[in-house]
C-alpha cells in the first residue's frame, strides 16, 4: 500500500469514529431519562477503568484516559442543554433526517431502523418527536406510513414538503463504466427506473438509502454503488459519480412530524376515517367538506386492516379545529362513518 492508500484508509476511519462518537452521544442523551442526574461517578469510574485496561501497545492507558474523559465531559455537556429527541427511519444522511432537520433545530436526531420504531419510540415517550414520510409525488403513498396513522394516538403537529434529488453514489475510484448494481430504497430505486434501465444498471432494495450507502462505503462490493442523498455521501465519504439521477427533477417527499401533544394551532388538518361499505357514503362524507367551503388537499385510501372489504380514507383540508365551522363539519363525519380519527391541525408546509 502506497502513502496514498494509506492516506485513503485513514480517512475512513477518521469517518468512522466520528460516526460511532456521533452514536455514543445520542445514547448518552437517551440514557440521561433514566438519571436524576447527568454525573454518575460510579460508571464514569468503570468507563475510564476499562479504557485503561483495553488499551493496546500502541494506544497508552493514559491517552485512552483522557479519550474517554473529554468524551464523558462533551456527553454531559450536551445532556445538559436538553436537546430534544427525533426519530427518523433509516441511517444518518436520509432523506427523513433531512427533513426533521428543516422541521425542528437544535435538537439530536436518532435513527430508527422501521418505521414502527419511530411511531412506538414517540409514544413511550423514549422519542420527543418523530418524522415519517407520507406520500411522495412519483410514487404516491407510503402505505406502511400511512396503516401506521390508522392506528396511532400521536398527532400531526407539522410538515414539510422536500424536493428529493438522488445522486449515484460509489466508493472512490470506481468508474461509471465499472458499475452494474445499484442498491437504494425501493422507493428511491423506484423514482429512478429510467436512468437504471437506461444504463444497464441491475437495482437492488435496500432497507435505506442512507443505509445503502453507509453499506458501499464499509463493504466496497465491486461493481455496486448506491443511490442516496449529496449528504449521505459526504458522511460516508463516498464519490458522486452522477447527480440528480432521479427520473422527474419535481420529484419531492411529503413529511409529517409526530409528537404526543397536538400543535398549538395550524391552518391545516388532517383525519383518517372508514365508511360503511355501501354506494354513495363516501360522497356523503366528501360532500360534507364541500358544502362547507373546506378545500381538501389530498385524499387517500387503503384497505381497512380488520376489514379488507372497507377501505381507509385520508384526507387533509384548509382549515383550523378552532373554527367552528371545522368542529361542525368533523362532528358530522364522525355520525358517517364507523372509524374516525382526528391526526391534528397544523402549520401549513412554506413553500
Amino acid at each position: 500500500m502506497n502513502i496514498d492508500g494509506i492516506r485513503s484508509r485513514i480517512d475512513e476511519i477518521d469517518l468512522k469514529l466520528l460516526a460511532l462518537l456521533e452514536e455514543r452521544m445520542e445514547l448518552g442523551l437517551r440514557v440521561r431519562r433514566f438519571k436524576s442526574e447527568a454525573t454518575d461517578r460510579s460508571r464514569e469510574a468503570a468507563v475510564l477503568d476499562r479504557a485503561m485496561r483495553s488499551s493496546l501497545a500502541l494506544v497508552e492507558a493514559e491517552f485512552a484516559e483522557r479519550l474517554f474523559a473529554d468524551i464523558m465531559v462533551e456527553s454531559k455537556r450536551l445532556q445538559s442543554r436538553g436537546m430534544r429527541l427525533v426519530a427518523f427511519q433509516g441511517e444518518h444522511g436520509a432523506f427523513s433526517e433531512i427533513a426533521a432537520r428543516a422541521m425542528v433545530a437544535d435538537s439530536a436526531y436518532v435513527p430508527c431502523s422501521e418505521f414502527a420504531e419511530v411511531f412506538r419510540g414517540v409514544e413511550a415517550g423514549t422519542y420527543d418527536l418523530g418524522v415519517v414520510p407520507v406520500e411522495n409525488s412519483l410514487e404516491g403513498a407510503i402505505s406502511q406510513v400511512n396503516d401506521l396513522l390508522t392506528r396511532t394516538d400521536l398527532k400531526v403537529v407539522a410538515e414539510v414538503r422536500l424536493a428529493i434529488h438522488q445522486d449515484l453514489l460509489a466508493a472512490r475510484g470506481t468508474d461509471l463504466r465499472d458499475i452494474r448494481v445499484v442498491y437504494s430504497h425501493p422507493q428511491a430505486l423506484a423514482q429512478c427506473r429510467d436512468y437504471l434501465a437506461r444504463n444497464d444498471l441491475e437495482p437492488r432494495p435496500y432497507y435505506d438509502t442512507a443505509g445503502a450507502a453507509r453499506m458501499i462505503a464499509a463493504e466496497k462490493p465491486r461493481g455496486a454503488a448506491a443511490i442516496a442523498s449529496p449528504l449521505a455521501a459526504e458522511l460516508y465519504g463516498l464519490r458522486v459519480i452522477k447527480e440528480r439521477v432521479e427520473d422527474d427533477a419535481s420529484n419531492s417527499t411529503r413529511f409529517l412530524l409526530l409528537s404526543r401533544q397536538a400543535a398549538g394551532s395550524g391552518a391545516k388538518s388532517s383525519v383518517v376515517f372508514v365508511t360503511p361499505h355501501e354506494p354513495g357514503r363516501l360522497f356523503g362524507v366528501l360532500e360534507l367538506f364541500a358544502s362547507a367551503g373546506l378545500n381538501l388537499t389530498r385524499i387517500a385510501s387503503m384497505p381497512y386492516r380488520p376489514e379488507p372489504s372497507k377501505y381507509c380514507f385520508f384526507l387533509d383540508f384548509e382549515g383550523s379545529d378552532r373554527d367552528p365551522k371545522v368542529v361542525s363539519v368533523l362532528d358530522r363525519v364522525k355520525e358517517r362513518t364507523v372509524e374516525y380519527r382526528f391526526l391534528g391541525c397544523y402549520p401549513v408546509a412554506r413553500a
